[in-house]
């Protein structure tokens, strides 16, 4: 008998990174390796669940800025010319390694994702927001939003005009993007501060998400802690991070992808190559990059990259489903016994990092596919549901205000308001109080008008916490 859920809730952001003035910045190639190695891998797992007939259920987060980016034009073709590199490297590589079985087995594995990413790709025509929608219309994934360009809101509390643009502009582009109004927003760093609930129900959202000790501080307490939504006194719902779901992913020293058989992340082959056989697929000035292509694996803790044995897909992937068997089987205790203490269903919710899952953990695709399906055959514990479901499923929960909070470093601001970063505030400061004077006035004329336009832009996208959190 189910008597509690589970919620695995990704977060897909990057920071918006478009030059159409140059032929190459290694910064847009976050984006191609997110597309690689993260965004294209889910929808390959997503599409293989429906296809066996398993009614997954998850809720992910799509950020204005990745958004805009996997639909630009640009961007598509220039992806398609950084996939097509990839496959000519990788074919070079078999032939290089035609005399060492192990390399290549992995080069002719490389090569085999490759083409899948590329059957997948050309199957979409390059719109992978497309992509993930078919799966939203069929209610497997339900698809939020967040800030307009991932602003750290309460830093921007002193201008609630600009913390309001990051609202309404989200959940308008949300709306031009999928057709229908966002159902809940993931707050940038997860950051919340007193009163933004009201602005979030303004801008018609119904729920957000905060670190565990946003709502485990909240006033009054709440009874069942992070394990059942609060509603606000607005009326929108606050969900927290269970922390022990995240540790067991998220922690360096005790997480899943530490494992020895886990591919290495750090011992890449453009860096590992003979200069003049890589060259031609490293940066245009000669530098050596990151390929994506890495041949061995973690093999130890504390080991030096040049000790690292090689990787084995094989064995890395029956590693990924004994961890998702591990994961299954924690969370059905920890609902079972919190329904036991609780007396009503539990939410247990795990929210990651989208490219945690391929980028940073090359078999992280992989786990979640497998712990779908061992959630949909191997237990009667708990459903795996949206949030949206869930508050459809237990309307009634206590009324709360939630703790100042984020996922940051020690649950605060830090990351974001430091020594190495603080000197952006002011100018940013000065530049949000001069665009709040320039909207009150009346455009002159067209050209005016799309000056304004331009620099709120260009405000927005300086606002973002992910230039705050690089300098730290």
């Amino acid at each position: 008998m189910v008597t509690g859920y589970v919620s695995l809730v990704l977060h897909a952001h990057l920071p918006f990174v478009r030059h159409p003035e140059s032929d190459y910045v290694l910064e847009e190639e976050w984006l191609y390796e997110a597309i690689t190695e993260t965004y294209i891998p889910l929808l390959r797992v997503f599409e293989g669940l429906k296809q066996d007939g398993i009614d997954f259920k998850m809720t992910m987060s799509m950020t204005p800025p990745l958004v805009s980016m996997l639909r630009d034009p640009l961007l598509q073709e220039r992806y398609d010319a950084h996939l097509a590199q990839l496959q000519d490297l990788i074919e070079k590589e078999i032939v290089h390694n035609e005399h060492n079985g192990h390399l290549r087995y992995l080069a002719e594995h490389y090569a085999s994702e490759f083409a899948e990413t590329r059957k997948t790709w050309e199957k979409y025509q390059g719109d992978l927001v497309l992509a993930f929608k078919q799966f939203l219309d069929s209610n497997n994934l339900e698809i939020i939003t967040c800030g307009a360009t991932h602003g750290y809101l309460p830093l921007m509390k002193m201008y609630p005009q600009a913390v309001w643009a990051q609202l309404k502009v989200a959940a308008e582009h949300y709306e031009e993007n999928f057709g229908r109004p966002p159902s809940g927003i993931w707050l940038p760093e997860c950051a919340y501060f007193e009163g933004l609930e009201r602005m979030i129900a303004d801008a018609g959202l119904r729920y957000f998400l905060t670190d565990g000790h946003g709502i485990l501080y909240a006033r009054p307490r709440p009874r069942f802690g992070t394990y059942a939504p609060i509603f606000t006194e607005s009326g929108v719902a606050v969900f927290a991070r269970d922390h022990e779901s995240s540790q067991q992913v998220w922690s360096s020293e005790v997480g899943y992808p530490g494992a020895p058989e886990y591919r290495e992340f750090y011992k890449d082959l453009g860096w590992e190559a003979e200069y003049d056989y890589i060259k031609p697929y490293i940066m245009p000035n000669g530098q050596r990059k990151n390929t994506g292509i890495k041949y061995h694996k973690i093999t130890g803790r504390g080991l030096d990259l040049s000790q690292k044995a090689l990787y084995d897909p094989y064995w890395a992937r029956e590693k990924a489903a004994e961890h998702a068997s591990n994961f299954m089987f924690n969370r059905e205790r920890q609902v079972g016994h919190l329904h036991g203490i609780m007396g009503r269903p539990p939410i247990v919710v795990s929210p990651y990092d989208a490219e945690l899952f391929g980028h940073w953990w090359y078999e992280g695709p992989w786990f979640i596919d497998y712990l779908f399906r061992k959630s949909w055959y191997d237990q009667n514990t708990y459903d795996m549901t949206h949030l949206a479901d869930y508050l459809r499923l237990e309307p009634n929960q206590q009324v709360c205000k939630p703790s100042q909070s984020s996922w940051g470093f020690r649950g605060f601001h830090e990351y974001w308001l430091n020594d190495t970063n603080a000197w952006v505030y002011p100018h940013l400061h000065k530049a949000t109080e001069r665009m709040i004077e320039l909207s009150r006035r009346e455009p002159a004329d067209e050209l005016e008008w799309r000056a304004l336009n331009q620099a709120a832009r260009e405000l927005l996208l300086a606002q973002s916490s992910d230039w705050a959190f690089i300098m730290r």
